[in-house]
């Protein structure tokens, strides 16, 4: 039986049942009234596998959180949303982005149309930024390989040349012999500038590799944060009661909205900070730093996490110790490794922070200690590394952020002249080290 002949299908004008763009229809509880035969053609679902599901069928896992928390909860306030990105999941398990215009209709009872478009440029950067870093991997790679070939080619040609002038003046019948060697090393010379080149040429595009992957983050990050900042700025006049008084639930969900949309915005801004310091663009104000005033700063932010978390919060720091440090980029570090200590330990664990002078190379030892469940030893490089996160189980879920902080955080402090490390062992807790210039009389 064709699905065109269906009841359903009789609902729609030819044109649209077949136009270019996708159409969708359902109601307010989700489930699938209309759906036209390019999208159910794109999907591979007849129209009687599609009608009466929900909507959420045809969406991937993140799909379906976005639409939960965002997009329904928008046409229901509004009627409409405009340019909603989702990532949609065929009948087989292909996905594909598409750009959804939402509009909600009560005439003929209540219904949400939408026209939906499938959109390749947003893969289009992805597939891009990850060739780019695997070319850029690549070339470093070759780089140093060739370089350790070049200096060792180098050195030998070296030797044997003077070995053949040695000779030379010794060994007047060796001339020829002489002469030989001296073409082969013209030879060897020539294809040394021309692998030195090559090596020229592979650091340039690694360069500019790694350009256009700062840049793409820069722009990417720039771009997300100003409708973001618009969601923060609106729910800031929703709370004020511009609009009009919120009853309790209103306001619980607009907590909601106003959580998630400052958890996003930090997320976007470490991005954004691992770009400009990819691209040299951090400046450091280094002054004379009070540890006990950074401390006293810290506690002011991180004691209600402790609280909430229910841990031990022991502090032990030389109150005399003065730093050379930028001041904000050194807070940064330290609530950055607080606060991962409170994300990474079990209700009653215990947190300290401690401090002490160091060895003699003028350098001051802090250290944030918890007792949590640890890192692996085979894994205490990789959380440095952007974008890595170590994960001991599936309830790490609820932790999960653009695990940036760490390599961020390594950054600065080797910017300010010090350095950041970790020792830990699972099951029993972590210590991450920082280590900053101090204050010479």
């Amino acid at each position: 039986m064709d699905a065109t002949n269906t009841p359903s299908a009789k609902a729609l004008d030819p044109l649209l049942d077949r136009a270019p763009a996708f159409f969708l229809s359902f109601g307010d509880d989700g489930r699938i009234l209309l759906a036209n035969a390019t999208l159910l053609d794109r999907l591979g679902h007849s129209r009687e596998e599609l009608t009466g599901r929900h909507v959420e069928t045809i969406l991937t896992r993140s799909g379906r959180l976005f639409y939960q928390t965002h997009v329904f909860p928008l046409v229901k306030m509004h009627g409409r949303a405009d340019e909603i990105f989702l990532l949609v999941e065929t009948k087989s398990g292909e996905q594909f982005g598409s750009l959804w215009n939402l509009r909600r209709r009560d005439s003929d009872g209540v219904r949400i149309d939408c026209i939906i478009l499938e959109v390749h440029e947003r893969r289009k950067y992805e597939d891009a930024l990850l060739e780019a870093k695997r070319s850029a991997e690549a070339a470093n790679a070759l780089l140093e390989q060739q370089s350790v070939v070049l200096s060792d080619q180098a050195a030998e040609l070296e030797m044997q040349h003077q070995q053949l002038l040695e000779q030379a003046a010794e060994l007047e019948v060796q001339t020829e012999a002489l002469q030989l060697a001296n073409e082969e090393l013209t030879r060897h010379g020539e294809e040394l500038e021309r692998q030195r080149a090559a090596a020229r040429e592979a650091q340039r595009a690694a360069d500019e590799a790694n350009k256009a992957k700062s840049e793409f983050l820069a722009t990417m990050s720039h771009e997300l944060r100003t409708p973001l900042n618009a969601i923060g700025g609106y729910a800031d006049l929703l709370t004020g009661g511009i609009y009009g008084p919120l009853n309790d639930d209103q306001q619980q969900a607009l907590g909601r909205v106003v959580r998630s949309q400052r958890h996003l915005l930090g997320l976007i801004n470490d991005i954004l900070n691992l770009a400009r310091i990819e691209a040299g663009r951090i400046d450091y104000a280094i002054t004379s730093v009070s540890l006990a005033a950074i401390v006293r700063e810290l506690r002011e932010m991180i004691d209600p996490q402790m609280d909430a978390a229910g841990l031990s919060f022991d502090v032990s720091v030389d109150d005399d110790v003065t730093l050379r440090a930028d001041h904000e980029k050194l807070v940064q570090i330290l609530l950055n490794l607080l606060s991962n200590a409170v994300k990474f330990t079990a209700r009653g664990g215990r947190i300290s922070l401690r401090s002490s002078a160091g060895a003699s190379d003028g350098l001051a030892v802090i250290e944030v200690v918890d007792t949590g469940r640890g890192i692996p030893a085979n894994k205490i490089e990789a959380v440095f590394e952007p974008f890595v996160q170590v994960r001991a189980d599936s309830s790490a879920g609820s932790n999960q952020g653009t695990g940036l902080g760490l390599a961020i955080s390594r950054n600065l402090a080797r910017g300010m002249a010090g350095d950041l490390s970790a020792t830990s062992e699972v099951g029993k807790g972590s210590t991450f080290r920082l280590t900053v210039p101090r204050q010479t009389p």
